[in-house]
């Protein structure tokens, strides 16, 4: 399907995977509205856009886990921008590495708020234009987590179970229509994941790549364009993305220490 010149509104713009689809749709021909917190490096990724391939965007800045924010946000974009062909949900987040009864309330209520109900609340802003408009794509990032749980990690993983959830339930509820729902799961993925996970500890980030070789924003990138590009009466509902090296959740192949 050409997606020249179409709306595509992507969540978690201004880092990691929600950057790299931008450059990957951008690089397609269509049209951006890029969503985050950090203004600044939405600014930025709006011109290195432009520049480098002409593309129309435009910028929202805002939290996805304040609904409020964001539907005020939503109703002040030019009308010619709210109408969404392809939402891809990307902003979430994993906070910790501690057993379910130790996870602090504010990082539970963040992850629920972000990964689950900033989800929703941007599904239920595109949806009803995509019914309407006889056509659309919600593409939701989803994780290996959602399919499997593993230790100091159920929250997130209670999160990331939900959007599998609510990405297959959309789909029940939109039979009948043209609109297309996918879930991309990726395996360890080099980020700032693991980064903000660990509260900005360099050190422990880094541990979690050791002597493994992990998937890119790039290659998730690539799969959510390869999802939105096939032909229309095509649907890909799920998408399980592992590095070669990493075979489950906590299943990893470690290269040995060089030395």
């Amino acid at each position: 399907m050409d997606i020249t010149h179409r709306t595509i509104m992507i969540t978690g713009a201004s880092s990691g995977i929600g950057e790299a689809c931008a450059h990957a749709f951008a690089q397609a021909g269509a049209a951006l509205v890029l969503l985050a917190r950090r203004k600044q490096r939405l600014e930025t990724l709006k011109k290195q856009l432009e520049e480098s391939h002409g593309t129309e965007a435009a910028v929202m800045v805002c939290d996805v886990s304040d609904r409020k924010q964001v539907e005020d946000a939503f109703r002040n974009l030019p009308k010619r921008w709210q109408a969404i062909d392809v939402l891809v949900n990307g902003a979430g987040l994993a906070l910790g590495a501690d057993r379910e009864w130790e996870v602090s309330a504010e990082y539970s209520d963040r992850m629920i708020d972000t990964n689950i109900k900033g989800l929703l609340t941007m599904t239920k802003l595109c949806v009803p234009g995509m019914i309407s408009r006889g056509r659309g794509h919600v593409i939701n990032m989803g994780s290996v987590a959602g399919h499997e749980a593993y230790p100091n990690g159920s929250v997130y993983c209670a999160t990331k179970f939900a959007v599998r959830a609510l990405s297959r339930g959309l789909k029940m509820d939109l039979t009948g229509t043209p609109v297309r729902v996918t879930s991309i799961d990726p395996g360890m993925v080099e980020t700032e994941f693991s980064l903000v996970r660990f509260a900005g500890d360099e050190s422990q980030a880094a541990e979690a790549y050791k002597n493994m070789q992990p998937l890119t924003a790039a290659d998730i990138a690539e799969m959510v364009l390869f999802a939105a590009t096939r032909p229309p009466h095509v649907n890909i509902s799920e998408m399980l993305v592992f590095p070669t090296h990493q075979s489950a959740a906590r299943m990893v192949h470690r290269e040995p220490e060089q030395g």
